[in-house]
């Protein structure tokens, strides 16, 4: 499986697509949807399904176009199925203003802890809660990796003084969940560089002081 990385966005959110036998799946599209599209069409991929981490207008802002151009289906995880048509819950409102905010259609799909499979794809997904109520990590175990979102980052952890947000689950998913996988998996986050759970585990300043 390849993975190819997108900054994108008002906030260069990291957008991942992930693309296996002339098929992909996108994770987190934070704006500029034609650039997704230009490559997804360059490489003769067939989009099968858009995936989100969690629901921050900095990581839906494609979302729509994306979906239309497409046609396909939206997941994401049911505590946050509300987030998509109301900017006040995915914090557009709070950090672009007023005229700027961002409502999109509503999921297709929700989501659970768990195995799943879409297509040519599998993974497990794991609620790692903290950063926002419903944000969740894939997890590709036949490729060491996993997708952490906005949760874990290179020498970093996510922000927890927006509502909604819990410094206290966060660290747990953090310590208890994703640090609970191999040391050699590789990390791609919401933003910044990837990293591994290895080199996080042993080297993060914030997560050491949990």
């Amino acid at each position: 499986m390849k993975v190819n990385t997108f900054s994108l966005g008002p906030l260069g959110t990291n957008c991942y697509v992930l693309s296996k036998d002339d098929r992909a799946l996108v994770i987190d599209p934070g704006g500029e949807s034609h650039i997704i599209t230009d490559y997804l069409e360059k490489e003769g991929l067939d989009l099968k399904a858009i995936l989100l981490t969690h629901a921050h207008f900095d990581h839906i802002g494609g979302l729509d176009q994306l979906r239309k151009t497409h046609q396909v289906d939206v997941y994401m995880h049911e505590l946050e199925k509300d987030w998509l048509e109301t900017p006040e819950l995915n914090r557009s409102l709070l950090f672009l203003g007023p005229n700027e905010g961002i409502k999109t259609s509503k999921p297709e799909k929700l989501l659970n802890e768990g195995h799943h499979k879409i297509d040519v794809f599998e993974f497990d997904i794991i609620h790692t809660p903290g950063h926002s109520p419903g944000s969740i990590s894939f997890v590709f175990k036949e490729y060491n990796l996993v997708v952490s979102g906005d949760v874990l980052f290179h020498h970093g952890i996510g922000r927890t003084d927006l509502p909604d947000g819990s410094i206290d689950e966060l660290a747990h998913s953090i310590m208890n969940k994703l640090y609970k996988l191999p040391e050699d998996f590789t990390v791609y986050p919401g933003h910044g560089t990837s990293t591994t759970i290895g080199i996080e585990k042993t080297t993060n300043p914030y997560t050491n002081q949990f």
